[in-house]
Parts: structure tokens; C-alpha cells; sequence
């Protein structure tokens, strides 16, 4: 078993805080949040935390992160609706989830997103 395969996910909503759809879609994520304890979910505004994120380029809010050890699994956008990520979940937590290719931009954000975390619990 590789090392990301042992490490915790992590489910990052990436919003701002005047998306009106993140607002309403918060409260989805909280709840699935509650169904996964084995994942580390995390509400992350994108302008709150603009420097240490680097350059993004998000078109569609709200936008999952998601990601296990080093390795970013999923970035895109996802429908403001309960079934949607819970699908995604259930797949990826059962073995589905391949990662994404080395030179995707996803993993050098996954990497810039746990170093906020850690900053935050320090």
C-alpha cells in the first residue's frame, strides 16, 4: 500500500464569500462532513486566503478539492446539490480514485492547501 493510499483524505470546498451558491452550499458540505469523519473536510475562501494559494483559476464556484497525501484526485467544479459529492465520496472511498496526472496544477494546490491547514493548527 503506497503512502497516499494510508494518508486521510481531504475534501476542500474552494468559495468565496460573496458566491450566493456557496452560501447555500455550505451547509450540504458541513453535513457531509459529519457522514465522513475519516475525511477532513475544509471550507477555504479562495480571496481570504489569495496569497498563500497562489494564482487560481476558478471559473465556477462552488469548486472541490479533493486529495490524499500528495496527491490531488479531483479539482473541479461541483453541482451545488447533496447527491453530487456524496457520489464522488462513495466512489473514491472505495478504491475508484486514480490520481491526476503528475503535472496537473491540482497537486501543487492540494500541497499549498494542507500548508495553510498546518498554519492554521500551529
Amino acid at each position: 500500500m503506497t503512502e497516499a493510499a494510508r494518508a486521510p483524505w481531504l475534501v476542500v470546498c474552494l468559495c468565496a464569500q460573496w458566491c450566493g451558491t456557496c452560501g447555500q452550499y455550505q451547509a450540504v458540505f458541513e453535513a457531509l462532513a459529519k457522514q465522513w469523519p475519516g475525511m477532513a473536510f475544509v471550507w477555504l475562501d479562495v480571496e481570504g486566503e489569495e496569497e498563500a494559494l497562489g494564482e487560481l483559476d476558478i471559473t465556477t464556484f462552488p469548486t472541490v478539492l479533493m486529495g490524499r497525501g500528495d496527491e490531488a484526485m479531483f479539482l473541479g467544479p461541483v453541482l451545488p446539490q447533496p447527491g453530487v459529492l456524496q457520489r464522488m465520496l462513495e466512489r473514491f472511498s472505495q478504491g475508484d480514485a486514480q490520481a491526476l496526472p503528475a503535472q496537473d496544477d491540482a497537486h501543487a494546490l492540494l500541497q499549498r492547501t494542507a500548508a495553510i491547514l498546518q498554519a492554521r493548527s500551529a
